[in-house]
């Protein structure tokens, strides 16, 4: 007999976005957020990913306290003070990072992680503040550098003041690197915009969720604007991989352990 959609409780299955099969809710959550089925890689909040990644009660987060501000008074469709409000009461944090101390695999590190659930992790004034904090607490406490990434780009309600974090953030890891530090980037999916194009593309090593969407402009904006056919697989992690962008595909299982095998490997 044929289940209908509406005969399904809710919150119990759930339809895979990349393969269509109906998935046990409680399986892909026990999967670490990833389709039993096809192993596709689902977008999941930073609280999630802080706790898939570091050793039980290490988190430690910094800078808890900054809010964005409305530097434009900016409206489109509400007033973007709403906007804000609203996704803060949804998403329970102040804007789309966190950043903190952690341990990984007993590697002592700084983490900060961008939440895909607020406003699309887009890059405002907060979420560049805390990643250059995390970027010279890292410098101050000597520890590695661990960022994950996952960005529609810059905040277009904060204009200029947004587009000012991409050089904001790459100037602070020029800092890293002088000090001799180690930067590893997690690049969930999607990676785009003003974010790929500042810190998500200056790590020392560049790892990489399967089928992850990373690059500049989405592929259909590049196809409408060049007016060319784009190759199979464009701005996929894989497609990365290939062309020298990415250094490693990670499983999200094998997260914790791969991060713990470069932190050792490079000596930190």
């Amino acid at each position: 007999m044929m289940v209908k959609k509406r005969d399904i409780p809710a919150g119990v299955w759930d339809s895979c976005q990349q393969c269509g099969h109906m998935v046990y809710q409680k399986e892909v959550e026990e999967n670490l957020h990833c389709c039993p089925e096809c192993g596709h890689h689902r977008r999941i909040n930073a609280r999630i990913r802080i706790e898939q990644l570091v050793d039980p009660d290490s988190f430690e987060e910094l800078y808890a306290d900054l809010s964005p501000m409305d530097p434009l008074k900016f409206k489109d469709r509400i007033p973007y003070r709403e906007r804000i409000k609203a996704t803060q009461r949804k998403t329970g944090e102040r804007d789309a990072a966190v950043v903190g101390r952690a341990f990984i695999r007993g590697r002592a590190v700084i983490l900060g992680v961008m939440n895909p659930a607020f406003i699309m992790a887009s890059m405002g004034a907060v979420v560049g503040e805390k990643i250059t904090r995390a970027i010279e607490r890292a410098i101050e406490e000597d520890r590695p550098l661990i960022l994950v990434t996952a960005s529609g780009g810059a905040r277009m309600q904060e204009g200029m003041v947004s587009l000012m974090q991409m050089a904001k953030t790459s100037a602070a890891l020029a800092k890293l690197d002088e000090a001799g530090g180690l930067y590893i980037v997690v690049a969930t999916d999607p990676t785009t915009a003003g974010v790929a194009a500042s810190f998500a593309s200056l790590g020392d090593v560049i790892v990489a969720e399967p089928g992850a969407m990373m690059g500049f402009a989405g592929p259909r904006v590049i196809a409408n604007t060049i007016k060319q056919e784009l190759p199979e697989g464009f701005q996929t992690a894989e497609f990365m991989q290939k062309h020298g962008f990415v250094d490693r595909i990670v499983k999200r299982q094998d997260l914790r352990r791969e991060i713990a095998r470069l932190i050792d490997y490079c000596g930190k």
